[in-house]
């Protein structure tokens, strides 16, 4: 997330006879039906992905298209209004937030950080649509909707650092932290409670508490040191796999890497499911039938892609794992192995989020098999809390280890804002050492 709003974007109510304005009729029973196919194009889009088409919607609305268009005169126009409404709901709860932080009888600052992180994470489930559109420069070339899904700020965030300040201020949070970095980091981990593979079956609050909690107090019993952690024989391996990556691309030259190239720039920018086989070629300089005879087809594309980044990640996994290293000390490379791969191939991980939906594209799990990582996780946290050095408190071990490899990736942004070694430290600080002052 960054602190810009871009400019001209008019956040508040329709105007009049723009093409987000209720119909002109203007009856109860019109804006019922209206809420409705909101209601509906989120569910569906949440399960389809954006390529769900306004037939769908119309179906699942129980309307045909016809009446669709009197609500709505473009499949646009409903993402418009579906983004629109799930950034102003993360800004009345940033308001509500920032009222009661002056508000008297002050609660602990835990409490108040739990509180609004749980708010924003049931906001990102209740509008799962518009969140995996924010994940992308925008479906189309449609201005308003750009302009939308690139706003990342907003009131929810602003309250959240207002709420970690409060809590430094009460000698909660350490005064090394710098808090809005983490205010953007806690407010993006939750907002990825809405992604369905992070929840799974928990709730949106539980897992909420988990993740806060983690961040809060970390998962170390014992507050280790960058030292120690960067002289451990899993810090080794990682290290020895990371250095294998280098130059792999760079030593394809052929047309059909620089296709591929191409298409991992296209597919990280606009989403699998919005990028054709015309959009590559025209971006690669190209003929279409040249593409398909370097490629195949699209899905073929997306797996040669998805296969060699979840060969690189899935190395550095079993490296780290296998090195005669503590369960910390393992959990603390595998974080490294993912800021490093992150840092090297951002379109791959990009490309992988169309995975994290309850219904992913036609292509199952293209390389980076999710299930093995996280039974090896249980595993690692398992054996954690077993030798004493790991505190792993949740309903289950399942939504625990979804939890920690959801914090193990960095937010994009912040990672090219720290770069990776400052990104460690704080993954550190907010997976095994906590931000919040330990008792001595």
């Amino acid at each position: 997330m960054t602190a810009q709003i871009p400019s001209g974007v008019d956040r508040g109510a329709a105007a009049p006879g723009s093409r987000n304005a209720v119909p002109a009729i203007g009856t109860e029973v019109d804006a019922s039906r209206r809420t409705e196919i909101l209601r509906t194009a989120n569910a569906v889009i949440a399960t389809s992905g954006l390529r769900a088409s306004l037939q769908q919607i119309a179906d699942a609305a129980g309307i045909l298209p016809g009446s669709l268009y009197h609500h709505f005169d473009s499949k646009e126009a409903i993402l418009v209004e579906l983004v629109r409404r799930y950034q102003d709901e993360l800004d009345r709860l940033g308001t509500v937030a920032l009222a009661q932080l002056g508000a008297s009888g002050l609660r602990p600052p835990a409490e108040r950080i739990l509180d609004l992180g749980r708010a924003i994470a049931r906001c990102a489930v209740e509008h799962r649509a518009a969140l995996q559109m924010s994940f992308y420069e925008g479906p189309g070339t449609d201005p308003e909707l750009i302009a939308l899904t690139q706003r990342r700020w907003t009131t929810a965030q602003e309250a959240m650092l207002h709420t970690l300040r409060a809590g430094r201020e009460a000698g909660y949070i350490r005064a090394e932290v710098d808090l809005p970095t983490l205010a953007d980091r806690i407010c993006q981990s939750m907002l990825h409670v809405g992604l369905d593979v992070i929840r799974h079956k928990a709730s949106s609050d539980q897992v909420a508490t988990a993740i806060g909690t983690i961040q809060l107090h970390g998962l170390a019993t014992r507050s280790p040191t960058d030292a120690a952690l960067n002289g451990s024989a899993a810090f080794a391996a990682a290290e020895q796999v990371i250095g294998t990556w280098a130059g792999e691309d760079a030593a394809a030259g052929e047309r059909a890497a620089h296709v591929r190239a191409v298409a991992r720039a296209e597919f990280g920018r606009r989403g699998y499911e919005m990028t054709t086989v015309r959009d590559i070629a025209a971006a690669a300089g190209l003929t279409l039938g040249t593409v398909y005879r370097l490629i195949g087809s699209k899905e073929e594309l997306l797996k040669s892609i998805m296969l060699s980044f979840g060969k690189k990640v899935g190395a550095g996994w079993t490296a780290v794992l296998r090195s005669s290293a503590t369960p910390l000390e393992q959990l603390d490379a595998l974080s490294w192995v993912n800021i490093n791969a992150l840092e090297r191939f951002p379109d791959e991980f990009r490309i992988q989020l169309a995975w994290m939906r309850h219904s992913p594209p036609d292509i199952a799990d293209p390389g980076w098999s999710f299930t093995t990582r996280v039974r090896q996780m249980r595993s690692l946290l398992s054996e954690g809390r077993k030798s004493g050095e790991l505190r792993v408190d949740g309903p289950s071990a399942e939504m625990m280890a979804r939890c920690v490899i959801g914090e193990q990736w960095i937010p994009e942004n912040i990672l090219h804002e720290l770069g990776t070694e400052r990104g460690l430290i704080h993954v550190r600080d907010t997976v095994l050492r906590g931000v919040a002052v330990r008792a001595s």
